[in-house]
Formats: C-alpha cells, sequence, structure tokens
C-alpha cells in the first residue's frame, strides 16, 4: 500500500518538482498551495505525512501545523520546509509539533532519506494502523472508520482484525485463530462460533466492492491482499 504524502507549498515550481520527486520514488502525492487547501486535502486524503512551508498566502504553517495537532488524526507528522532559518523559527515549529524544520534550498535525497526515517518511526510509534482509503483501523485508539464513518467494533473483532491484519496474505486456520484469540480456544466451543464473529465484522467492513476477509473452506481465514 502506497504511503500518502501532501505537500503544502505555495511556490508552484517547487510543489511540482517535490511532488514529481516523491511521485517517482513510490508515494501517493497530493498538493495544497494554502492553509485552506492543505485542510481540505488533509482531510479528504487522511495523508501519511505533511510537508509544509512556513510562508503561505493565507497565513504561517504553524497555524496548519496547530490545526493538525488539534484534529482526529494528530498523530501524522509534519515536515517544515522553510527559508526562514533563524533560530526562533525552527522552535516554533518544533513548538507548534513538528518532526522536522529543513531549510531551502535542500537536496532531494536529504528530504526522502527524513521522510523515509520519520515515517519508519512513526509507524513503529503507533503501532499497527491500517488505511486503504475506505477502511480504517487504528489499534492504539481502538477505532475503526469505514468510508469516513465510525464503524462500532466489538473487542472481539479488534482481535480478529489484529491477527489477520498481523499475518496478511496468510492462511490462519481455525484452530490458530481460536488459540490465539481466546486463550486456547477454551472460550470459544466450535468453528461455528468463530464464523459468526467473523460474519459480523465482514457485514460492518466489507461491501460489494471492497473485500478483505477470505474464507478458505474446512481450513480457515486470510485477509486478502
Amino acid at each position: 500500500m502506497m504511503q500518502k504524502i501532501l505537500i503544502v507549498e505555495d511556490d508552484r515550481e517547487m510543489n511540482q518538482g517535490i511532488s514529481l520527486f516523491l511521485s517517482e520514488h513510490g508515494f501517493a502525492v497530493s498538493s495544497a498551495r494554502s492553509i485552506a487547501e492543505g485542510k481540505a486535502e488533509f482531510e479528504a486524503g487522511k495523508p501519511d505525512l505533511v510537508l509544509l512551508d512556513v510562508n503561505l498566502p493565507d497565513g504561517e504553517g504553524f497555524e496548519l501545523c496547530g490545526w493538525i495537532r488539534r484534529s482526529g488524526r494528530r498523530e501524522v507528522p509534519v515536515l517544515f520546509l522553510s527559508a526562514r532559518d533563524l533560530e526562533e523559527d525552527m522552535l516554533r515549529g518544533y513548538e507548534a509539533g513538528a518532526e522536522d524544520y529543513v531549510t531551502k534550498p535542500f537536496s532531494m535525497k536529504i528530504l526522502l532519506s527524513k521522510i523515509n526515517v520519520i515515517l519508519k518511526r512513526n509507524t513503529a510509534k503507533s503501532g499497527m494502523i491500517f488505511d486503504d482509503g475506505f477502511l480504517q483501523i487504528d489499534f492504539t485508539r481502538a477505532k475503526a472508520e469505514v468510508n469516513g464513518s465510525d464503524c462500532p467494533v466489538t473487542p472481539t473483532e479488534f482481535r480478529i482484525l489484529r491477527e489477520l491484519l498481523a499475518h496478511r496474505g496468510q492462511l490462519l486456520t481455525y484452530e490458530v485463530l481460536l488459540d490465539r484469540l481466546w486463550d486456547g480456544g477454551s472460550q470459544l466451543a466450535d468453528r461455528h462460533a468463530l464464523a459468526v464473529n467473523i460474519n459480523r465484522l465482514r457485514s460492518k467492513i466489507e461491501d460489494k466492492d471492497h473485500k478483505y476477509i477470505s474464507n478458505v473452506y474446512g481450513m480457515g481465514y486470510q485477509w486478502l491482499g
């Protein structure tokens, strides 16, 4: 799954240059040129990281960074890109909640390296998060959303999701799931009870265009993709 980066930079040429470079290195990129556009793109695109200029037509990037930190996705890392190289500006960036502050001009290769380090660190810090644009699951907050709306998922269903996602693409047999999910299977007497839980979960997170859990008849279940 491609990681998403939002670039908020009012210099059209620089915005396009960074977008092209990151796209060539496997990222899904969206762009904005103002705070207002940045907020709209952040809410619509659900990026994994934001590259943010300080000087924007409708205010300073510090304002947008603070807004992100107060949002429902406050964990998304922000990396400032700015020609303002004064120590006080850098401190304001870090105080606003930025992961890093890069002064212009900068090397694209160095920028890419910083992005990769931040994303790797943030993934490890935030725990398992799944987001394909339709289904979002944040295990650290026990929260799930389907197509942008809250999805009520029970603790048992979260345990099922965690096991399947941790072994995505692999077949988990009925016995393995029963053993891992319910203390050696002692709380579930048979496969039928497991099937009831999984079918209920599928009814919540799947539709005709989005299928996640496959039942391998007579063997077990696996997470598709």
